[in-house]
């Protein structure tokens, strides 16, 4: 995809797959993510959500934020940056991750792929040029956002491994959670992981975006079988939400960007502990960590199953005694838990596994607004979790 010189001057690019994406936008519901158009919503939110969970959708990924991290010290300083130790994650592997300022809040999370030998893309959701190059300074490192040079899907489903091997590309269903593998495809280069937000079995595809168009029309040829379709963001986010992954700007304020003092958030805070190793050499926000490890928390991230059938939209959290202790981040029906779910931030010491809460939920019906205070049960893990999405092989169901 060739970008122009005054690209600071256009105010939204088209993705490498526009021509299909809105060919395909029956609904033309559209929303801007970073620079670029993407769709909301192909045909039926509803019926894009079930088509995931029962056989695959295709999300168009190209906007996700890209850096390509490479020389001498990309390792050393990929394990300054981030909280985890990277010297673990090797070539051909794929990792989660968050990042910190100085005060142990959380900057960003996102994804970091070994590619090979002291090279590295992180992934994010928001923009991180200048916090990288910042975090470089002293290090013998290039950073480069290469968003534009990288054209994405995201192939998720039960049928998704189908579709790969339909595509040709022998030997994907050994691939594990997390890998990455490489293949011919019309004369370039198709990357695979098997990644995704949807907590189901899928994968991840990236690729020359002069390439992009021809990958898509392969995926709906071969796919057409087993029930391949296009998915928008409102359809991703139900998904999200029921494998309880987190999203900057909607379950934690990105520290750097915030105003006001203590609305960010630590990894502690968003139970994200397992991504904090002391064990290695020092990182952005170690110290501060280890002090609040010593203290204790001010907030924890929960998962909650909420009575009745209204979701808990923005609701305060309240104990027994209704003092307000915290509130709803995300929320939705979840037709694959069968439940209503959220995730909540909530005070500590509230909020323990098992433990009851309260969410004060306010919906309108008919012009009348009803306030109904529901019940809310604090669970652990996921709220959707199927076995084929760890499974290898992966089966074709």
């Amino acid at each position: 995809m060739t970008i122009p010189q005054e690209h600071h001057l256009q105010a939204v690019f088209p993705t490498p797959f526009h021509a299909r994406t809105a060919a395909a936008n029956t609904l033309n519901v559209w929303h801007r993510w970073r620079d670029y158009t993407v769709a909301d919503a192909y045909f039926d939110v509803s019926l894009e959500y079930t088509a995931l969970r029962n056989a695959c959708t295709v999300f168009d990924l190209s906007p996700m934020t890209k850096h390509l991290i490479t020389g001498p010290d990309a390792l050393s300083f990929m394990n300054r940056l981030v909280t985890r130790d990277v010297a673990k994650l090797k070539p051909g592997r794929v990792g989660y991750t968050v990042w910190c300022d100085d005060e142990g809040q959380v900057v960003d999370d996102g994804t970091i792929f070994h590619l090979r030998e002291g090279v590295y893309r992180l992934c994010s959701q928001e923009r991180q040029l200048d916090w990288l190059h910042a975090s470089g300074l002293g290090f013998e490192v290039a950073i480069q956002e290469d968003t534009h040079d990288v054209a994405a899907l995201a192939l998720q489903g039960p049928t998704s491994c189908a579709v790969l091997k339909r595509l040709g590309l022998a030997g994907i269903e050994t691939l594990t959670p997390f890998g990455i593998r490489s293949f011919a495809f019309e004369g370039g280069e198709l990357t695979v992981s098997r990644t995704g937000f949807t907590g189901d079995l899928g994968y991840e595809l990236w690729i020359d975006p002069e390439l992009a168009l021809m990958l898509w029309d392969r995926l709906f040829d071969v796919g057409a079988p087993v029930g391949i379709k296009p998915m928008g963001t409102h359809a991703l986010e139900m998904s999200r939400i029921e494998a309880g992954f987190i999203q900057a700007g909607v379950d934690f304020l990105p520290a750097d960007r915030a105003i006001r003092a203590g609305r960010t958030r630590s990894p502690f805070e968003l139970d994200l502990a397992w991504l904090v190793d002391f064990g290695k050499s020092h990182f952005t926000g170690r110290r501060a960590l280890l002090a609040e490890q010593a203290r204790g928390s001010r907030y924890r991230l929960v998962k909650l199953d909420v009575e009745g059938n209204k979701p808990a939209r923005d609701a305060y959290i309240y104990d027994r005694r209704r003092k307000n202790v915290g509130v709803v981040t995300s929320s939705m029906w979840s037709p694959a838990a069968k439940s209503n779910i959220a995730l909540a931030s909530v005070e500590m010491p509230y909020g323990a596994p098992g433990g009851e809460l309260w969410a004060e939920i306010y919906y309108q019906k008919e012009l009348k607004w009803s306030r109904f205070m529901a019940r809310c049960t604090v669970v652990e893990g996921p709220f959707y979790s199927p076995a084929r999405r760890r499974a290898t092989p992966a089966a074709d169901f």
